[in-house]
Order: structure tokens, then C-alpha cells, then sequence
């Protein structure tokens, strides 16, 4: 009788170590994302190996604690400092094809918008394509990217399924309220310029979100689209408080017709922002509390 009971004590055991074996298993396994064009991809373990071909993308990694894993990065990509030293591999929109096969990486990070896409996935390659354009995308970035990671495919009770992405998005948003206090409390009309066509980031813009959180009018519509190429007398109409754009771009303001008359002009209401700030500013990525601070310092400096 004892012997039976052992025997059948023993089972009982087996079995529950396989099966938390198995559950252990399968919480570090059969990582699953599905990326902007519906399509779903899977791997046995975490990515090792990752490719980013879009600045947000390389940034989404690294603040998530895995820049490690980067093997190599479009041109642009230059933050945080580990990403400088990482193969360069072209642009996003037109990557080397041989530069991104010969590092032999688990996943391809990219943006949906790029034609690179098809001849990677013919090769073998697996592919993320990503969309950010508004602060929710970059929200729902942040998560694919630690579900790609396998920082959160599985959720306990300690840590629910989305903790981790979830913890720094309102990490980032704490960010923004911050700069919004510092802002002037009075009506300001911005005019915010991303290249000197002129292209505008308008108010339907993640720029133009931004800008909303800080409480100030953008004077561009947002029926105009995202980034619209604009006609140079709809700012003169407007006549904006602060003008914001690249140190670049400034030289050709006043060349533009009645620009020279705008009042942001003369009284130096005009923040031109040097290179590392913009790289922060028109990237829809894990550093828009940054951005908002940015923005916020030049609103605080330019009206008085």
C-alpha cells in the first residue's frame, strides 16, 4: 500500500514538472508581433539580432534597455550614443539590400513607406514595418517593440501583459505635463516649420499633439494634412507670436515675400533650433517628452 502511494506520489510530481516546464518554456518562446500592415510574425526566442532602418525604431529599442541587440542602422540614425558606432546601411526608404543580408539579423525593423521591403522578405528575411506619425503610434510602437523583445509577451500578476511599454509612454507623458507648466499661460500662435519648401507641421501633426499638450494654437489646420507643402502668404495671414524651425531654414525667411514683416521677426520671436535638437523634435519616438521641453524652453525664452 505505502509503495503505491509513493509510486502515484512520484506521478504526480513528473507531471507537474513537465508542466512547469512547459509553461516555462512557452513564456520565452513563440514571441508573436503583428506589425502596420497586418502581418504577423514569429520566432521561437526573442529577436537577437535586429536591423533598425528608422531613427524612432533604433530609439524604441534602446529605451527599452536592449540597444545590445542592434546589429546595424539606417544613415540617420544617431541616439543615443552605442548607435553611432553601428553599422550604417543606407537610408530607410532605400537601405542596402547586401549590407542588411551579410549581418544576418533575426528581424528587420522598418517603416511601412519603404520599397525595401518585398526583396528582404524574398531573401528570407523577416520584416516589422512600423507607421509613426501621432503620439498613439508611438504608444503602440513601444509595445510592439518590447512584445518583439520579449520583455512582455507574457503577462503575470506581477507584471501584466503591456507593463513594460506601458510604464515608459506615461513616463514620457508625465514628461510633456511637466513642460506644459512652464509654458505662458496667454493665448500663442506658433508657426512651426520641418523643411523650407516650406513643409509645416500642422495641427493633425504628432508635432503639431505636441504642441497641443502645451496649450498653444498651431496656426497651420490640421485639414491641411500632416506635413502639407504651404503657401508662404498663409504665415503671413496667420501672423504667428513664435516661428520654430531649423537653424538651417532660417537664412530664407526674410527672403520670403512679406516675411520680413511678420511679427515674430521683428521682435526676434524666432527659435531656430541646431541640429541634435531638431533630430529630437520632428522624430515621433520614445524622447517626445524631450521634444515637449525643447519647445517649451522657446516658448519660455521668446515670450515675455
Amino acid at each position: 500500500m505505502l509503495s503505491h502511494v509513493v509510486h502515484r506520489s512520484l506521478a504526480i510530481i513528473s507531471i507537474a514538472f513537465v508542466g512547469l516546464v512547459f509553461a516555462t518554456t512557452a513564456s520565452h518562446a513563440a514571441i508573436q508581433v503583428q506589425d502596420d500592415r497586418g502581418i504577423t510574425q514569429a520566432w521561437a526566442e526573442p529577436p537577437q539580432r535586429i536591423v533598425s532602418l528608422l531613427p524612432a525604431l533604433s530609439e524604441a529599442v534602446c529605451a527599452l534597455g536592449e540597444c545590445q541587440r542592434l546589429v546595424g542602422v539606417d544613415r540617420y540614425a544617431n541616439y543615443p550614443e552605442q548607435v553611432k558606432k553601428l553599422p550604417k546601411l543606407g537610408g530607410g526608404l532605400d537601405p542596402s539590400i547586401e549590407a542588411v543580408v551579410a549581418l544576418k539579423p533575426d528581424v528587420v525593423l522598418m517603416s511601412t513607406s519603404t520599397k525595401a521591403t518585398p526583396r528582404l522578405e524574398a531573401l528570407g528575411i523577416k520584416v516589422v514595418a512600423l507607421n509613426t506619425q501621432h503620439h498613439a503610434d508611438v504608444r503602440r510602437l513601444l509595445a510592439v517593440v518590447a512584445r518583439l523583445l520579449g520583455l512582455e509577451s507574457q503577462g503575470t500578476l506581477a507584471q501584466p501583459a503591456g507593463a513594460v511599454s506601458e510604464r515608459h509612454w506615461q513616463t514620457l507623458q508625465a514628461g510633456v505635463k511637466a513642460a506644459a507648466a512652464g509654458v505662458p499661460q496667454r493665448p500663442i500662435k506658433v508657426y512651426f516649420e520641418v523643411s523650407n519648401a516650406p513643409y509645416a507641421a500642422s495641427a493633425s501633426s504628432f508635432i503639431g499633439e505636441t504642441l497641443a499638450q502645451l496649450g498653444v494654437l498651431n496656426v497651420v489646420p490640421a485639414s491641411l494634412g500632416a506635413f502639407p507643402k504651404i503657401n508662404p502668404e498663409m504665415v503671413v495671414r496667420a501672423d504667428p507670436d513664435v516661428i520654430m524651425l531649423s537653424e538651417t531654414s532660417w537664412v530664407q525667411l526674410q527672403q520670403r515675400p512679406g516675411w520680413s514683416q511678420l511679427r515674430a521677426l521683428r521682435q526676434g520671436q524666432v527659435c531656430a533650433f541646431k541640429p541634435d535638437e531638431a533630430d529630437v523634435l520632428v522624430r515621433p519616438g520614445p524622447r517626445l517628452d524631450q521634444a515637449a521641453h525643447i519647445m517649451a524652453r522657446c516658448l519660455q525664452d521668446k515670450v515675455k
